[in-house]
């Protein structure tokens, strides 16, 4: 009995694969604001308050220089289908909240917290953190001070900045996301 094989080769477009980087800087004349870049389009940014710096610290507003990756995407599924995205993808909890306290063991680590407990609370009223991109910005090693809760979100309407994140129109934020993978490198600086 003769057996056969079938090989089918299937060509796929480069707008259908992740993307290898995705490039951020800041606006000439504007510290605080910026541009996003990948695979040949721009978008606009908003930047921590101090700007882009290469020694991040934490509370210094800065946002870091350096090539990082996206570790998950974290949406608000209460308001939002879930996305496209090669991403792995968490929903928010009420919980969920991210530990910015540099004396905490869970520092720069996802937390939950109770009802009643303080914390920096990943649902918020106003919709910036409806997407919310986690990159390893001091992950591994984690060091105590060097900033925390370094993330891609949604922007204001007027772009102010942030207290150290990249933060982009929703729109922007759904493109991206639809050519995210792990292994895309995001530069900054």
């Amino acid at each position: 009995m003769e057996s056969s094989a079938i090989s089918i080769t299937c060509q796929t477009d480069a707008r259908d694969r992740p993307l290898t980087a995705i490039r951020v800087y800041r606006a000439a004349g504007h510290p605080c604001r910026g541009w996003l870049t990948a695979d040949g389009w721009t978008v606009p940014v908003a930047l921590g308050r101090g700007g882009i710096l290469a020694n991040k610290r934490e509370g210094d507003g800065g946002t870091p220089r350096g090539t990082y990756h996206p570790l998950q995407l974290w949406w608000r599924a209460d308001r939002h289908p879930r996305p496209r995205t090669y991403l792995p993808v968490r929903p928010i909890r009420p919980e969920d909240a991210w530990c910015e306290d540099p004396r905490d063991r869970r520092y720069n680590q996802p937390i939950r917290l109770v009802r009643d407990q303080p914390g920096d609370r990943l649902t918020r009223e106003d919709h910036l953190y409806d997407f919310i991109v986690e990159i390893d910005h001091n992950s591994a090693p984690r060091i105590a001070g060097r900033g925390s809760a370094v993330f891609l979100h949604l922007a204001r309407t007027n772009f102010s900045p942030t207290a150290g994140c990249v933060s982009m129109m929703k729109p922007a934020m759904l493109r991206l996301l639809r050519r995210m993978g792990p292994r895309t490198k995001i530069m900054i600086g």
